[in-house]
């Protein structure tokens, strides 16, 4: 049965496309005619002016597009939507917005101890992986997709505590927490190891554990989230359930989606290894020219 039964505003949420839009424009606002009021502020860099436009392309493409849609009628989509926004995102997010902002964020209000806090790695890392397991415990998932107010602000409370997780591997504030050398791999492999328990019950779970994948009531209750209910009560008919949009076993999909979380995750946490070791070999590769030139002028004094 094709998707454009739920109708245009559910497959594309307009109203979300122009959020988006509105804050790539509060976003080049601040960061270009704010800063002319005080030139001592960094300028912004065409690279983070392109990661943060990327960033929100992301964003609305998970949450706003035909993705949203089928994460909520096939699990898999829904790991695909929980990578993307947790893993992927933020730290695209941190390093686009300029460092005078991120400032003025933390010492707003008496905000930066429970950020400083929130940010040291050892809690950062329990934080995000604790709520993020708590999470895909079925109980909780399939009470969260019925309940509009509690699936969004158990999505955004996952999205801050990510910002949270990345911050002490990407961030390049001075007087923030940051990580270097063997503790920022530590970190990534922490985070990699603490990730894998609720990975392993989602994927070896001997039956599909989500009410509201397999359970047609259950299902349709869910998809008010993302459909209008005007939309869904013509639709409310014995036996309409997600199996009528994919052929994939709940189970086959449950697992598949347990999958690929993984899957992103060690892409994601590879390509931060990759990065730290090249940061590493280039620091030692500095250090040794400045060892060499430090002894040869210490020979012969006028070699310069």
């Amino acid at each position: 049965m094709p998707l454009s039964i739920f109708g245009f505003q559910a497959l594309w949420s307009p109203y979300f496309l122009a959020f988006v839009l509105c804050v790539i424009a509060g976003y080049f606002y601040i960061t270009v005619r704010q800063r002319r009021n005080a030139p001592d502020r960094e300028a912004l860099k065409p690279k983070q002016a392109i990661l943060f436009v990327l960033s929100m392309l992301l964003l609305y493409v998970i949450k706003g597009s035909p993705v949203d849609l089928m994460a909520h009628i096939m699990f898999t989509y829904h790991m695909v939507q929980m990578a993307f926004l947790l893993l992927v995102i933020p730290p695209i997010l941190i390093v686009s917005i300029p460092n005078w902002i991120w400032k003025q964020v933390i010492e707003f209000h008496g905000f930066r101890p429970f950020f400083r806090f929130m940010t040291k790695p050892l809690i950062a890392l329990i934080f995000f992986n604790g709520v993020f397991s708590m999470y895909h415990v079925p109980v909780v998932l399939d009470g969260v997709k019925m309940n509009f107010l509690l699936h969004g602000g158990y999505t955004i409370l996952l999205f801050i505590l990510a910002l949270f997780l990345w911050w002490p591997l990407v961030n390049k504030l001075q007087g923030e927490h940051q990580l270097h050398g063997l503790k920022k791999v530590g970190y990534i492999l922490g985070n990699g190891f603490m990730l894998l328990p609720a990975c392993g019950m989602i994927i070896f779970a001997p039956t599909a554990m989500y009410a509201t994948y397999t359970n047609g009531d259950m299902w349709l209750k869910a998809m008010e989230l993302c459909v209008p209910s005007s939309t869904l009560s013509g639709l409310s008919t014995s036996g309409f359930g997600p199996e009528l949009f994919t052929n994939v076993a709940p189970r086959v999909d449950q697992q598949l989606g347990g999958v690929i979380m993984k899957v992103v995750q060690e892409i994601v946490l590879g390509y931060m290894l990759v990065k730290v070791f090249f940061a590493w070999y280039e620091k030692e590769q500095k250090e040794g020219e400045e060892i060499n030139k430090a002894a040869l002028l210490h020979h012969n004094p006028h070699a310069e």
